[in-house]
């Protein structure tokens, strides 16, 4: 039987970020993934024109029929608009036994807010602490304990150990907002650091979409069974390589997407 791995996130017109990027990376990862639509968002390279959160009771209805039927092995929950969207996923998946990847999402690339100011408060007592990994990159991660946004590894340490106090099971820190030709990511977890990921920093515009990229294909690897340290590792992997062709796919006139299947149809 394929792995199955459940994104519960927001809609994506423009295709690059959201479900359609979560889908597509946990596909292009030999995943199968299914899906809760939690908003719909009108969405392209450049800006968010609309957002339109989707009824609570059509949420909870969604998480019963996949949990209901189908064998999850692994969550990755994404945009979250609301407290009280965030409360009905909390409940909903109160009795899944797998682990389950939290990306805070709070802004689009384009700068336009996915997450309500009073939502912020809710999403740190509700949910991080059913996180078996929290993705947040260094804004988030300031947000989420009400600090200032750090830049060194040790300064990173520092938060990451600080959102594992409030109940994660372990934080991958992303250094993709730092500054330097090296981007770092941490691996933490309440005894400090327990893996260290570095790539280049790559010269390009087109990173829509690169943290929803990241935190399904955790999911995806754990769905398949890897640890949590190989399943960041093949994710970091995956995702530096769907950077480094994202020019090639040339979408948009704004932050373009990255290229989910580059290893399969390299544009």
């Amino acid at each position: 039987m394929a792995p199955i791995a459940l994104t519960i996130a927001g809609s994506d017109s423009g295709g690059g970020a959201g479900i359609q990027a979560d889908l597509k990376a946990m596909s292009a990862l030999g995943v199968y993934g299914a899906s809760v639509i939690t908003a719909v968002t009108a969405q392209n390279t450049t800006a968010v024109a609309a957002v339109h959160g989707i009824p609570l009771d059509v949420i909870s209805a969604q998480i019963d029929a996949v949990l209901g039927d189908l064998d999850v092995q692994a969550i990755k929950i994404g945009m979250l608009a609301t407290p009280e969207i965030i409360h009905t996923v909390a409940q909903g998946i109160s009795d899944f036994t797998g682990p389950v990847v939290l990306d805070p999402v709070m802004v689009a690339k384009s700068g336009d807010s996915l997450l309500a100011r009073e939502a912020i408060q809710t999403l740190r007592d509700v949910l991080v602490p059913l996180a078996t990994v929290l993705t947040p990159n260094l804004p988030e991660a300031a947000c989420l304990l009400g600090m200032p946004v750090v830049g060194s590894p040790a300064e990173m340490i520092e938060q990451g150990r600080a959102l594992c106090a409030l109940g994660a099971n372990s934080v991958l820190m992303k250094g993709g907002h730092g500054k330097g030709d090296v981007c770092h990511d941490l691996l933490i977890d309440v005894a400090g650091v327990a893996a260290e990921f570095q790539a280049p920093r790559q010269d390009t515009n087109n990173t829509h979409g690169t943290g929803c990229t990241l935190s399904s294909s955790i999911a995806a690897g754990l769905a398949k069974g890897l640890t949590l340290r190989d399943a960041v590792g093949q994710a970091h992997e995956y995702l530096q390589g769907a950077i480094s062709r994202a020019d090639t796919l040339n979408v948009g006139a704004g932050h373009g997407p990255v290229h989910h299947f580059h290893r399969v149809w390299p544009a």
